[in-house]
């Protein structure tokens, strides 16, 4: 049965991941529409319906296809 100090490190770790995905979120959405790979400048439609992308379609997909070979 979990006590009060596994209970206050759970909320203590769940207010950390919010605080970090936040931070994380505001860098994404802060960069200027580069590619972090290729450099090139991603789509305005892309960065309309994903404003988080940091890769475009491109580099993305190579990306998705190594994760898949990995896995």
């Amino acid at each position: 049965m979990p006590d009060f100090c596994d209970r206050a490190q759970r909320v203590s770790e769940q207010s950390l991941t919010r605080a970090l995905a936040a931070h994380r979120m505001k860098d994404q959405i802060e960069h200027h529409g580069e590619c972090i790979d290729c450099g090139e400048e991603i789509p305005a439609q892309r960065r309309r319906a994903l404003p988080y992308a940091r890769r475009c379609v491109e580099c993305q997909h190579i990306i998705e296809q190594r994760r898949r070979a990995y896995h």
